[in-house]
């Protein structure tokens, strides 16, 4: 089954803790999701995939952008994170957006359903990244648009290492990660993406840095956070008790030098990619 271990990862513990940190996520990530739908300048009446929805923030972003005459569909293989954003949006009584719980890299979508794909963090996961955007791209009408923001590569983003280097001395010694298996920095890579999305049906492929400070919330709150979502909560979810309160000390010790006026504040790297899709090349008879 295409996807099987990410699908398993969050379905268990991780979409879960997801869920149950929503509104703090949403805070800490909401400049990145903007960043992400300016580039998208999504206009009234269009319909629009959220890939990687997760818990509705983009999703919600993306139904107000595009109006009551246009519509967004979510999609998610996290159970407990989709339910959060079906929930938000009954609470707000919105009439134009729709659930999928399913994988966006084999989902039958049908052709020409969307004008946009859009996603913030949801398409670094997928085993066959290729096949993916091509099932996506057949989603889209012959003019359509993809945008998503990714990570960029560690050294770019504090908010992964300076956890991940706090904890790693904790826990057990890991293998050096392929730099091209599903996770969270699988498109840091820009060649690589260009290459996916060219093989997928996308062109004129364009990558936009955008840098930030992550604002996290008073230290106990952050430590909190990063040991529960991210490269370095990932690590202490195959720890024993005693070694991962170890590392929580010391991830505390370690977030002190990063208070600014009693906030955590750790920078991010992302990359804002957008493309469009391949038009069919006409070849001149002789």
């Amino acid at each position: 089954m295409p996807n099987s271990e990410e699908i398993a990862y969050w379905n268990d513990e991780a979409g879960s803790r997801w869920a149950a940190f929503q509104e703090r996520i949403d805070h800490v990530f909401a400049p990145l999701g903007l960043a992400g739908l300016a580039s998208a300048a999504l206009q009234p009446a269009e319909s629009v995939l959220d890939i990687g929805c997760g818990c509705g923030a983009t999703l919600l972003e993306l139904a107000s952008a595009v109006g009551a005459r246009g519509g967004v569909v979510g999609i998610d293989v996290s159970r407990s994170m989709l339910a959060v954003a079906e929930q938000r949006a009954q609470a707000l009584g919105l009439a134009n957006v729709g659930f999928l719980l399913a994988d966006a890299s084999t989902y039958a979508f049908g052709e020409d359903a969307f004008d946009v794909a859009f996603s913030r963090f949801g398409v670094m996961f997928f085993d066959d990244p290729v096949g993916a955007f091509a099932n996506v791209r057949r989603s889209l009408r012959a003019d359509g648009r993809l945008v998503f923001v990714c990570w960029r590569d560690l050294a770019a983003n504090p908010w992964f290492h300076v956890p991940l280097e706090a904890v790693r001395p904790h826990v057990a010694a890991q293998p050096k990660p392929d730099p091209e298996a599903p996770g969270p920095l699988a498109f840091a890579d820009p060649n690589r993406v260009r290459g996916i999305l060219a093989q997928a049906g996308f062109e004129d492929v364009q990558f936009k840095a955008f840098d930030v400070k992550l604002v996290l919330g008073l230290r106990t709150s952050a430590c909190e956070l990063l040991s529960q979502i991210g490269i370095a909560a990932r690590l202490l979810g195959e720890a024993d008790d005693r070694a991962r309160a170890d590392a929580v000390v010391a991830l505390d010790r370690v977030l002190r030098a990063h208070e600014t006026n009693g906030d955590v504040v750790l920078g991010a790297g992302v990359w804002i990619v957008s493309a469009r899709c391949s038009r069919p090349r006409r070849f001149r008879s002789r």
